[in-house]
């Protein structure tokens, strides 16, 4: 026979029961893919600007972070703006950047992982964590297991890439490569877009180190970047035998 006691303690665990069922979510949201975990880097973490430091608008970030594997390849780009920039003006620059990634390019962020400026400066891109493989949207086609660096600036001809700018550039693809990964090698890459130079499906090789325009129409990272490629890809090897 059941005690009185009994009866309320089974009471109690229902309606406990029931109130946490209440509460809970109808659907769990998740990712879109499990986050991994970070990889010991083969070189040393630069300096890096934050997102919170440059005050990048969060609110007009429309999706959360999608994460792909170890970074095989670094695409590098210009990002079209003047040469003669305060670098202390960057942080609005960057401001103005991801709102036309967004509203305008119809991203769900800043298109780059990283931005550097002709100061050297190194700033976190598009959101998600500079230590994870954050896919971006840099370059179409080949945003899976590959990073974009975006020079600030334009360097078509008659420009000069300040020293400091290619060291930055040269620091931030060196710590994200994935171990293995020869910086003056290539790497086979298949397209997920028609888009590109490659059909859809097509397997590409490219530099590791690669520009823009190696997959795709367009002119950036400019003449004069582009030809500073092979000094890069020393720079980074150079970085990573340390």
């Amino acid at each position: 026979m059941w005690s009185r006691r009994t009866i309320l303690l089974g009471a109690g665990v229902v309606s406990l029961t029931l109130l946490v069922l209440q509460d809970a979510p109808s659907r769990p949201v998740l990712p879109t893919r499990p986050e991994p975990a970070a990889v010991r880097p083969v070189a040393p973490r630069p300096a890096i600007v934050s997102r919170k430091v440059w005050r990048a608008d969060e609110g007009l970030v429309k999706e959360r972070a999608t994460y792909t594997h170890t970074v095989s390849a670094v695409f590098l780009h210009h990002t079209g703006h003047p040469n003669d920039y305060d670098c202390a003006d960057v942080p609005r620059m960057l401001r103005a950047m991801q709102q036309d990634h967004v509203k305008n390019e119809g991203w769900d962020d800043m298109g780059y992982n990283f931005v550097v400026d002709r100061c050297g400066t190194i700033y976190e891109g598009r959101a998600g964590g500079v230590t994870r493989p954050v896919e971006g949207a840099h370059t179409k086609g080949f945003n899976v297991d590959t990073i974009g660096i975006a020079a600030l600036g334009t360097f078509g001809p008659g420009t000069k890439v300040p020293p400091a700018l290619e060291a930055g550039i040269a620091k931030v693809a060196a710590w994200k490569l994935r171990r293995g990964a020869d910086p003056r090698g290539t790497v086979r890459l298949v397209s997920t877009s028609d888009a590109s130079t490659y059909r859809k499906g097509e397997t590409a090789r490219l530099h590791v180190i690669s520009g823009h325009r190696d997959s795709y129409q367009t002119n950036c990272p400019g003449k004069v970047l582009y030809g500073r490629l092979p000094a890069i890809r020393n720079a980074v090897a150079g970085l990573r035998e340390r």
